[in-house]
């Protein structure tokens, strides 16, 4: 199975939200895309960012902005994403009950198109939707808090997806998201993800972009088989 080159995509909900633009310039030179998780306190039991705050960094920096939205109703709020400027706007299936059309919305105001799978939903219902979409974003955690532990059987529906992807020779990026770190990048490149989302991996290091480059590092001689 063909698998595309490795993104990084470090999360700023483990950066300092004092100095967010800061944080950002941190790991602008070494990340591929920059993790931005709006959390509404419905969907999941937290309260991050939103609008204005995607808005104010979209001003700060060049990095492609994967948005992932953790709340209810994203139709209403989706394409607002889409046109502050990011790049990839995902939302969870559990909270939509027609992604298809919120993905042609998506893509109509210019945003790629993302799906999300929380960690107790089985991922076959929703395997015929993904020509439809740009990512599909595998929780490796429950969706909701940063900093808590990789479950590694959660891999299987990555390794689904990807056969999924293959058999279909779909264009889609397979992304994980939950525990991803130096320890933990390998288990999921081999299993078929192709893009990664860090938060502590990342912005709990000494040097923020080195430790990008160094999960990226991991991900590729993993993928490769190394």
């Amino acid at each position: 199975m063909t698998v595309p080159p490795p993104i990084v995509a470090p999360s700023i909900l483990a950066a300092d939200f004092a100095r967010l633009a800061d944080e950002v310039r941190a790991v602008e030179e070494a990340a591929d895309w920059l993790h931005v998780d709006v959390m509404d306190n419905h969907f999941v039991p937290n309260l991050t960012i939103g609008l204005p705050v995607v808005q104010s960094l979209r001003a700060a920096t060049e990095l492609p902005f994967d948005v992932h939205l953790m709340i209810e109703d994203p139709r209403r709020w989706a394409p607002g994403y889409a046109d502050a400027g990011a790049y990839n706007v995902t939302f969870h299936a559990e909270a939509c009950d027609n992604p298809v059309a919120l993905a042609k919305d998506l893509r109509s105001a210019g945003a790629k198109a993302g799906l999300a799978i929380d960690r107790d939903t089985p991922i076959e219902p929703y395997l015929e939707l993904l020509p439809s979409f740009d990512t599909l974003l595998i929780m490796t955690i429950k969706a909701g808090f940063g900093g808590q532990r990789f479950i590694p059987e959660l891999l299987e529906k990555v390794r689904t997806a990807r056969r999924h992807v293959a058999a279909g020779h779909l264009e889609l990026r397979i992304e994980v998201d939950g525990g991803i770190a130096a320890d933990t990048i390998a288990q999921a490149a081999e299993a078929g993800a192709d893009a990664f989302v860090a938060g502590t991996a990342v912005y709990g290091a000494d040097d923020p972009a080195e430790a990008v480059r160094r999960l990226r590092a991991l991900a590729e001689r993993a993928a490769s088989g190394a």
